[in-house]
């Protein structure tokens, strides 16, 4: 079950789920907090209408002083409104209003009484009042509001809102409450609180809210489940993959190729990609198997014919031919080191990086070639600098002059020379030359022309493989094509040096 778990689909499924639930529960909460704030925002706009027509009223009042018990107040259950001097006392409310919170006079049982009384009962005294009322206008113009108040017989253009309760005929609720002063012909200023339900707002935002609650568990399963599907699908290429690559490892036949999708996508590659390292890794093994039975063949025949002289030596001393059976002990030990050498450069050895004068090298390699066929004339100065191993260097100078000497009429030469940024080395004879079909394919190992092969004294066939690829392995390149003379020019062209000197690192 762990390993369900753990696959790539299953990690995709569960992902995508994740981030869809808490994209949806973050797209509910701000659906909640919209539609809560739009149900707010509507109800402020109800309270503030029904405080407004409350207001107006009373700023439309004649100076009568007609008791403000005897107002027309909305009904409570939609609107419970009170009416209230500056300083609390209770003026009006709605009928059925038992109970507030929030805003206004909180209880209102005793004032509701006195209420009711004075609504039974005329105003006395109205003419001195409204003496009063006269100088107090005639003071500041405005009432004993001072500034902040109203004038005479307007309404306060600012509205104040709160959240409170009330209580109308035994049934509690939630109100949204708006609050605006009113001054009333004889100046005095009320206080007009008017509430609007929010009981639609609390049902709207609960049923959007369960909605939500019973709908975010199946959109998640479909979305899991259609992620599961596709993810499924997507990857069926990927597993044929694997189940290919596993088959290829247990027959261990690298002739055999993955699926490749017909899509464009990254899976594609994927096949294409592995396919084209199949191919690189049979080419490599077949050179590999190539190698082991050339180097069987080159080996045998040394071999045995050391054997075959040793054996006669041991029954006739007579007739032992030592040369011989040194020249064939000397060519097994070129030949051990020519593999031992392509063994280090296929196991991925570095070159050194020692600042070289390839000018130097070759007179100095030149000169302790005393018994050549053919004496190699030389045309390098010093000067010439590159980086590399001294060594390994000096190894293809001495395979490009063996192979000069074997195929040479009467002359071999080798010269230094600068080329742009190159230092070219290049070794010519005048030989028969290299047939330009023939120019790459004498790189490759264990490659030898049909003249070659009839020579006693040619080689295993590795020497010019083993030069290209210590050249490469120096940024550089090794080519052959025609001399001067009509034989062959092998031309080895390294990065020239013309900086500090370097640390040897390696030789």
């Amino acid at each position: 079950m762990s390993g369900r778990f753990s696959s790539v689909r299953a990690k995709a499924s569960l992902g995508a789920t994740a981030v869809v639930a808490v994209a949806l529960v973050a797209a509910g909460i701000a659906v909640l907090l919209s539609l809560r704030v739009n149900l707010t925002g509507q109800a402020d706009r109800e309270a503030d209408r029904a405080a407004r027509e409350v207001a107006l009223e009373i700023a439309a009042q004649a100076p009568d002083r007609t008791p403000y018990a005897k107002l027309e107040l909305p009904d409570a259950e939609d609107h419970p409104v009170q009416v209230t001097d500056e300083d609390g006392r209770l003026l009006a409310l709605s009928e059925g209003l038992e109970r507030i919170s929030g805003s206004g006079v909180a209880t209102v049982g005793a004032a509701r009484d006195a209420v009711a009384r004075s609504a039974g009962t005329a105003r006395t005294g109205a003419g001195d009042d409204d003496d009063d009322s006269d100088d107090d206008r005639g003071k500041d113009g405005r009432g004993r509001g001072g500034d902040d108040d109203p004038a005479v017989g307007e309404i306060d253009d600012t509205t104040e809102y709160g959240d409170g309760s009330a209580t109308v005929d035994g049934h509690a609720g939630a109100y949204r409450f708006a609050t605006v002063e009113a001054t009333d012909r004889t100046g005095r200023t009320v206080v007009v609180h008017a509430g609007a339900s929010l009981a639609d707002r609390q049902s709207a935002v609960s049923t959007t809210a369960v909605a939500m609650l019973l709908g975010l568990p199946v959109l998640l399963l479909i979305v899991g489940g259609v992620t599961w599907l596709v993810t499924r699908r997507a990857l069926r290429p990927v597993e044929g993959i694997r189940s290919e690559m596993a088959a290829i490892t247990a027959s261990e036949d690298l002739s055999r190729r993955v699926p490749e999708p017909a899509t464009h996508d990254e899976v594609a590659r994927l096949a294409r990609t592995t396919n084209e390292t199949l191919t690189a890794l049979e080419a490599a093994v077949e050179r590999q198997r190539r190698f082991v039975a050339d180097a069987s063949h080159e080996l045998r025949s040394p071999i045995a014919s050391l054997r075959t002289q040793l054996e006669v030596g041991h029954a006739h001393p007579g007739l032992l031919d030592v040369p011989g059976a040194v020249a064939d002990t000397v060519r097994l030990q070129q030949l051990a080191g020519d593999l031992l050498m392509l063994a280090r450069l296929d196991a991925g050895e570095r070159p050194g990086r020692t600042r070289t004068d390839l000018g130097a090298l070759v007179r100095e390699e030149v000169s302790q070639r005393a018994t050549d066929r053919i004496p190699v004339a030389v045309r390098a100065r010093e000067g010439f600098d590159v980086l590399g191993s001294r060594g390994q260097l000096a190894r293809v100078l001495g395979n490009l002059l063996d192979n000069a000497q074997r195929h040479a009429a009467g002359s071999v030469e080798a010269s230094v020379r600068r080329v742009g940024a190159w230092v070219v080395l290049a070794v010519a004879d005048d030989g028969a030359g290299v047939p330009e079909a023939e120019r790459e394919r004498i790189f490759e190992r264990f490659v030898r022309l049909d003249d070659a092969r009839s020579r006693d004294d040619g080689g295993a066939g590795l020497g010019l493989a083993i030069a290209r690829d210590v050249a490469e392995r120096h940024g550089g390149t090794l080519t052959v094509g025609g001399a001067p003379s009509g034989g062959a020019l092998f031309e080895l062209r390294l990065p020239a040096v013309t900086g500090p000197d370097e640390a040897d690192t390696g030789s």
